[in-house]
């Protein structure tokens, strides 16, 4: 048996996603030609790749399970932590994504990885590598200009994870005469997001005007009495309209990877 199977997949061995589909694959080869035995196939894999930082487990084969390597999530974690996440994923990925993320930590961070970038309304870093695969674009709508640094969110996250995106700014039902005259652009597409606060009443139009799935995302614009995003979370929930899924307030993040997902 190859010396790269040794006890468990080696963390050293995966040096990017890559090799770890093709590790994988060499593994189910060798299986079928007999190489190995199934007992010894089931050790390599049941403990399948991670890395212990002790304040953080890093999941390098996310890729394999989702078609789409690990996020970070930034918030609450310091910037030394966040080098050391980077300075990890690195080592594998060809892309970065961290979403909700400081100025402070990005110029940290880039300090180390000049290549990162930073999109300051979205409040990402990240590191872009796919090219837009050959599918109708993912269509995003806002109900007010409040609502594009979520939008923006999420655009990103779809083209870093291969999709086109189009994204149309301040058509809410205040003045629905401005989404009217791009009703054919409902149709152009395999999936809406949807991107409102105040009543967030705009998911549940675009729902009735399409048969496009429709993701809805509340944000917290809105005065007092819109809970910082509750009010559009539980109107988009209690849609009338069949076909809107909702997540949670402020998630653009989260709309962008389901749209990628039913887009693909």
């Amino acid at each position: 048996m190859s010396s790269q199977y040794g006890p468990g997949l080696s963390v050293r061995y995966f040096r990017n996603n890559m090799d770890c589909r093709k590790s994988i694959k060499k593994l189910l080869k060798d299986l079928c030609s007999g190489e190995i035995t199934t007992k010894k196939a089931y050790e390599l894999i049941k403990d399948l790749p991670y890395k212990d930082l002790n304040f953080a487990r890093l999941d390098h084969h996310r890729l394999l399970r989702k078609g789409f390597g690990e996020v970070v999530y930034c918030e609450g974690k310091t910037p030394r932590q966040l080098k050391k996440i980077l300075d990890n994923i690195l080592k594998r990925d060809s892309y970065i994504l961290f979403t909700r993320a400081s100025r402070e930590a990005y110029l940290f961070l880039k300090r180390y990885h000049p290549q990162l970038k930073y999109n300051e309304l979205a409040r990402m870093i990240y590191i872009k590598k796919h090219r837009p695969r050959k599918r109708r674009p993912v269509l995003i709508l806002t109900a007010g200009t409040g609502d594009i640094p979520i939008a923006e969110e999420a655009r990103l996250t779809l083209e870093i994870m291969g999709n086109r995106v189009k994204v149309l700014c301040d058509v809410g039902v205040a003045g629905i005469h401005r989404l009217f005259d791009k009703l054919t652009e409902l149709s152009r597409t395999n999936v809406i997001i949807i991107i409102a606060g105040m009543e967030g009443a705009l998911a549940s139009v675009v729902a009735g005007l399409t048969d496009r799935p429709v993701i809805a995302v509340p944000t917290s614009i809105g005065y007092g009495a819109s809970f910082k995003g509750l009010a559009p979370l539980l109107t988009m929930m209690n849609s009338c309209a069949p076909g809107v899924s909702v997540v949670n307030i402020d998630n653009g993040f989260g709309a962008g990877y389901f749209a990628s997902l039913i887009n693909k």
